[in-house]
């Protein structure tokens, strides 16, 4: 299974990874003569590796996107499509049988198979996913299963041999290697929380979901995506870091979601020219660009302009990594923040708390907007300019006339809607039919219902 980002330059995105060949400290015999290999390690860390295959459903919506033209062909409004995926999985707890995965690879899915190493096939049922960072955690009923240990992902640099196992195009246990090519890989596009490794192995569709694992057989990485023209592979693939892994997947089998806090901020990377701005000299650092009223950040006495150095002692390079490492603490932890401000250096410590997301089911504001569920504040809690749309049932009156999750409503029967209380009001005084304005990423447009 793969997912494409269409980039300029032909640039696409497929989900996968890993090649390269790599020295080995477990050397094998030609004769008498000792050669390096890869088969000893390997031979211990394989089984750990499955194949994933799934089955499922997906709503499609109808090509004919205008009501009239529907109504005159008898098209429906929506249509049911089954669909078939396969990707690669972890196995990190062999007593338990949890399985780490991609969430682009279960995605959708209400069958998922899990093929071992040694040819069994079991069913497996889904613990809990993270489509921010794109982790997923399955398990199955089995005995006799085989984990990987996780390395501390923090402690890798640039160079070290590294070895990717997955199925490209369901070709099982498949193996490649390379090196890492860079750490902390961030503003790709791929997903929310971005800190990827970047390695040269060999990556293709089928990898994703599948082991990056160090020359001890331990876990360093989740293979995610490859960075390629048309879709081919030019050595460029990228992981998600282990220690980010255990940090969602502890959080999906207790929770089977990610609770992430909020700090309440709106940070920027720090740029040389700011930083001649500000009278500091740093060349990394997430400067503090905005505080929200009421948050936990303005109740610590956080500032805007304030440049954040270090969380919780580890180094914040840009806005990026203060954003990973706030949006994987759990609700009512502590968090302390090393700061600059005017020059001086200072510490702060803030709670995080939970997102105070007010969810409203449309229904309950007119039958226009049946099968929409609104809020005024996004996923981390931040206030929204209008009404987002956070969820909609394709069957929906709105979505058929053109409204789609994410969309956010800034105008109600022509009356400002700043938030759900507004957009209320709008509709109490509308009259027969609903003219919203929505904007929909960086551009907007009108959706009338009547």
């Amino acid at each position: 299974m793969i997912r494409i980002l269409v980039r300029n330059l032909s640039l696409c995105l497929l989900l996968a990874l890993p090649a390269a060949p790599a020295l080995a400290a477990f050397p094998s015999f030609w004769g008498e003569e000792p050669m390096p290999s890869l088969a000893p390690m390997l031979k211990k860390t394989m089984p750990a590796v499955v194949n994933i295959a799934t089955e499922g459903r997906v709503v499609q919506q109808s090509p004919l996107a205008d009501p009239l033209l529907r109504r005159f062909f008898g098209v429906p409004p929506a249509q049911e499509k089954k669909v078939q995926g396969l990707g690669s999985g972890v196995i990190i707890d062999a007593d338990k049988g949890y399985i780490v995965t991609n969430h682009h690879v279960i995605e959708n899915a209400e069958h998922i198979t899990v093929t071992l190493n040694d040819g069994r096939r079991l069913e497996a049922e889904l613990v809990g996913d993270d489509p921010e960072t794109d982790i997923a955690v399955i398990r199955v009923q089995a005995k006799d299963l085989h984990d990987l240990e996780l390395a501390d992902s923090d402690k890798l640099q640039v160079g070290d041999f590294v070895v990717a196992i997955g199925s490209p195009f369901g070709l099982r246990q498949t193996v490649t290697s390379g090196i890492v090519s860079g750490l902390g890989r961030s503003g790709l596009g791929i997903e929310s929380y971005e800190d990827f490794i970047q390695t040269d192995a060999s990556i293709n569709p089928g990898n994703s979901g599948g082991a990056l694992v160090d020359l001890k057989g331990r876990l360093v990485g989740i293979n995610t995506a490859i960075l390629g023209p048309n879709g081919g592979n030019i050595g460029i693939g990228f992981a998600i870091p282990a220690n980010m892994v255990h940090d969602v997947v502890a959080q999906l089998i207790e929770h089977g979601k990610v609770r992430r806090g909020r700090l309440g901020v709106v940070a920027q990377d720090l740029t040389p020219e700011l930083a001649g701005a500000f009278g500091i000299e740093r060349d990394a650092g997430a400067v503090i660009a905005q505080v929200e009223r009421p948050s936990p950040a303005e109740r610590a006495g956080i500032r805007a302009g304030d440049v954040v150095t270090r969380v919780n002692g580890r180094q914040v390079r840009g806005a990026s990594d203060m954003r990973n490492v706030i949006g994987l603490l759990r609700v009512g932890s502590e968090v302390e923040l090393e700061l600059l401000r005017n020059g001086r250096p200072m510490k702060v410590s803030v709670r995080i708390e939970a997102p105070e997301v007010h969810v409203l089911d449309g229904g309950e504001l007119s039958h226009w907007l049946k099968g929409l569920k609104l809020a005024d504040r996004d996923a981390e809690g931040k206030a929204v300019e209008g009404v987002l749309v956070q969820a909609a049932d394709p069957r929906s009156p709105a979505v058929i006339a053109g409204l789609r999750p994410g969309d956010l409503i800034l105008s109600a029967n022509r009356q400002p809607v700043r938030g759900l209380d507004d957009l209320r009001k709008a509709l109490h005084n509308g009259g027969r039919g609903l003219l919203l304005n929505v904007q929909r990423g960086a551009s907007a447009f009108f959706v009338l219902l009547r």
